[in-house]
């Protein structure tokens, strides 16, 4: 186990050198981020998780006030499921079990890279707890890699992660 002193370090080390993968507004500070959905949505990288949260019915919920953080799985890591699980989580009689799924991506709150460090775990929105593991360099929930950290967006964060989290 990290002291605190190493996990906040790491934390700030995360930060600065995770290449943030959303930075779409990146020349221009004065613009304020969208919702999570909007930042997603402007990011070629998160046009399956844009497309399930759609198919799940959580546009709206993920629009909402927040603040949210969201542990967004790129298109690269949606690729590593198994051929046609994706397909078959799209179909419309398993939206609630694709709805599980993303909300198990979803924490209530703003939990920043700093925070998350200090954690052994995470209550998600669909109430299990996902794992946080510090180990070297790297941090992991629920063994997916955070590869990216603290994406603002109006009404919450998102942390990138490389492989799809199943609670």
């Amino acid at each position: 186990m990290l002291s605190f002193a190493h996990r906040s370090l790491l934390a700030l080390t995360i930060a600065a050198s995770a290449t943030t993968v959303l930075a779409h507004n990146h020349g221009d500070k004065a613009a304020a981020p969208g919702t999570i959905v909007e930042v997603a949505a402007a990011n070629p990288d998160f046009e399956t998780l844009v497309a399930a949260v759609k198919a799940a019915g959580l546009v709206d919920t993920l629009n909402g006030a927040g603040p949210f953080t969201v542990f967004a799985p790129t298109d690269e890591a949606f690729a590593k499921l198994p051929p046609g699980t994706l397909e078959d989580l799209l179909k419309p009689e398993n939206k609630a079990k694709l709805a599980a799924i993303l909300t198990y991506h979803v924490v209530a709150g703003k939990v920043l890279a700093a925070d998350a460090v200090k954690l052994d775990k995470a209550t998600t929105v669909n109430g299990a707890d996902a794992d946080i593991n510090v180990e070297g360099g790297t941090v992991t929930i629920d063994g997916a890699k955070i590869v990216a950290t603290a994406v603002a967006a109006s009404n919450g964060v998102i942390h990138v992660i490389d492989t799809v989290m199943l609670p």
